[in-house]
């Protein structure tokens, strides 16, 4: 980073090492380490909450740094550094060295500034009870909350440290870890306080760090920071999204402007781009580009661009692999934006159709629950999406892939977001939008872990009370509702099938299908509604989980589960029934206590084995439709096991 960077406010002693990190206190001995204060903070104004509807933001913060001893001195070293929130007004006060942070006098009986600190202390002061410690600091250096640090600042080990803020529970957390490997998800934070930001700071707060040295130095390195919020405000609803992130290797720094960026959710005007290669666009290129520059919101890119975003897409960068190509990290320097860039493989008539259908259906939508499309491009052969980048990954690697285990009240979140992003697809956006593919690989997972609905590569669209006349097969088997195997034809309900066994895939945490198992558990939602009748519903929670859950929830969630999963599409609740139990604001259904057996029209054998050739074969197939009854000679389902995802997460893994 230059000194001239004006993007990251640095202040008193805090400098720019040559090595691309923070020092926040003074290095070098021949200025002097003691009685140093420094800070560094995003230069502009961030809000967490909104005065009009009083609602908060969830924020989550990941930082890394070292406190190492200074001139090999481990005997003696102080006082440690600080994450902070305060009012525009805040000051940089001698009176704030030393046992302060560069925040506050200690010596004063009330702060004259409106501070909320996250405090990594490595000196015992005369207020405190414990040496190196971690506290949380409300308008005062006596935290309100401590825990011991079992540091290894002494030796100048790199530390990696989350802070989350909740803004329905008010839980501020603090989690800290030494191991390169671990990542927060929410489970077992080493502090947490709960506290009403509204009744602390102002609507729009400086947020940064702050250390400072006493009579005892040391030197205080910050090597790594994001942030990430979100807030609805107004009575529009909308949505506003922070990130500030700053980088600090070499790579990053070129990419980053020299180590540092602040990425600002937003929509870049309108530029005439000019290409040398336009000349190898997609043969669909003239048409496509008229209809799609119609389409509001996401742009158009040129190859060049997004082959320069990508590091010309290094494998290094790859998020997942679909079956329609891969998904590769990027960063827009342009508009100062992280993104995911899908890259649909050459050749794949099936993927063009999944291209037009992406920019034509999700461009036009807005929602806080949907993944947002930034833009796309297709020139050199090639279609190209570009997506918000989402840290968290998707959720079924959440559930399955060995990532940390999620929490309950995440999870029945994640259930909730899914739901009323369907809902805003099927009732209240200006046409009926059949997603077809709702499965846990397609729900994604921002910094606050709030789920995005994604891949709109086969969603149609239908007018309202109308039904939908396509009739090819399409979906992910497993999610597929029964009665699309034997109409072709997807619906609202079908989509509401899926939703359903992702619900209870979130309860459970086991595949819709699992062929590894006891054979009376290969389906889950055969498992689970057998536990329903049996009356033992609360045995279909995932062992991860343990006994720390919410069992209302975990029985509404699984309730619901098997009711939009009923294998007759005209038992199903809509998708807002659905969120009415959810939100215990309905009572639970009374369902059968065994399964029942779906009854269709029967097909004849040519169209059958017709079927399931296609069901077989691929992952993802296509369809659209409506529910109907089938008053006939039950006829049984032949599930295939559970195929790769067609689906590449746009996210980290």
């Amino acid at each position: 980073m230059s000194q001239g960077n004006t993007s990251i406010l640095l202040r008193g002693d805090a400098s720019i090492s040559a090595h691309n990190y923070i020092d926040l206190t003074i290095n070098q001995v021949d200025q002097g380490l003691i009685y140093s204060i420094g800070r560094a903070s995003y230069v502009k104004p961030v809000q967490i909450w909104d005065k009009e509807t009083g609602k908060l933001t969830d924020f989550t913060t990941h930082f890394s740094f070292a406190i190492k001893p200074a001139q090999n001195n481990t005997e003696e070293h102080g006082d440690g550094l600080a994450f902070f929130l305060t009012d525009n007004n805040s000051t940089i006060s001698s009176s704030t060295a030393g046992g302060g942070l560069g925040l506050y006098n200690p010596s004063a009986t009330n702060s004259s500034n409106s501070i909320i600190a996250v405090e990594f202390d490595t000196w015992k002061n005369d207020w405190e009870p414990d040496g190196s410690h971690i506290g949380i600091d409300i308008n005062s250096i006596v935290s309100a909350k401590i825990v011991t640090w079992n540091t290894s600042s002494k030796d100048g080990e790199k530390a990696s440290v989350w802070i989350t803020y909740n803004s329905s529970t008010q839980l501020l957390s603090v989690f800290l870890t030494y191991d390169n490997h671990t990542v927060f998800n929410g489970v077992s934070p080493n502090l947490s306080y709960t506290i009403d930001l509204r009744k602390y700071l102002t609507e729009f707060v400086i947020v940064g760090f702050s250390a400072s040295t006493g009579n005892a130095s040391e030197l205080h390195k910050l090597y790594s920071w994001d942030f990430c919020s979100s807030l609805e405000t107004g009575k529009t609803g909308k949505t506003g999204k922070t990130w500030i992130v700053i980088l600090v290797s070499c790579a990053a720094a070129i990419i980053a402007g020299l180590g540092f960026g602040w990425f600002l959710k937003r929509r870049k005007k309108k530029q005439d781009i000019v290409a040398d290669d336009d000349d190898d666009d997609v043969v669909l290129d003239a048409a496509m580009d008229d209809e799609f520059e119609m389409e509001t919101g996401p742009k158009r890119f040129t190859y060049a661009e997004l082959a320069l975003a990508t590091n010309n897409f290094d494998e290094k960068g790859k998020l997942g692999e679909g079956g329609f190509g891969g998904v590769y990290r990027g960063f827009l320097t342009d508009l100062n934006l992280e993104v995911a860039v899908k890259r649909i493989s050459k050749g794949s008539k099936q993927g063009i159709k999944e291209y037009v259908s992406e920019v034509k259906i999700i461009g036009r939508l807005r929602h806080k629950n949907l993944v947002q499309l930034v833009g796309w491009c297709h020139q050199r052969g090639q279609l190209l999406l570009v997506y918000e980048f989402m840290p968290n990954g998707s959720l079924d690697s959440y559930l399955y892939r060995n990532r940390s285990s999620m929490r309950w009240e995440l999870r029945y979140k994640v259930a909730r977001d899914l739901a009323y992003a369907l809902l805003y697809l099927h009732e209240e956006w200006e046409q009926c939008v059949l997603h077809r593919d709702v499965k846990s690989s397609n729900v994604i997972l921002d910094c606050n872990f709030n789920a995005k609905l994604g891949d709109f590569g086969l969603a149609r669209l239908v007018e309202h009370g109308k039904e939908s006349q396509t009739t090819v097969l399409a979906g992910t088997m497993g999610y597929m509702a029964p009665e699309c195997l034997f109409t072709g034809k997807a619906s609202k309900e079908s989509d509401v099938y899926s939703f359903g066994i992702v619900a209870l895939e979130i309860a459970c945490g086991r595949r819709s299908i699992e062929m590894e198992t006891d054979p009376d558990m290969v389906r889950l939602v055969e498992w689970v509604w057998e536990l329903y009748g049996r009356g033992k519903l609360v045995e279909a929670a995932d062992p991860s989980l343990g006994k720390d859950f919410n069992e209302k929830q975990l029985e509404r969630l699984l309730t619901v589960g098997l009711w939009c999963a009923h294998p007759d599409c005209n038992v199903r609740p809509s998708i807002r029934q659905a969120i009415y139990v959810l939100n215990f604001e309905a009572s639970l259904p009374i369902l059968p206590s065994k399964m029942p057996i779906p009854s269709y029209f029967s097909t004849s054998s040519s169209n059958m084995s017709s079927i399931l050739e296609i069901t077989s074969s691929h992952d993802t197939t296509h369809t659209q439709s409506s529910c109907k009854s089938f008053p006939t000679d039950s006829s049984k389902l032949t599930m295939s096991p559970p195929l790769p995802s067609a689906t590449a997460s746009l996210l980290s893994n």
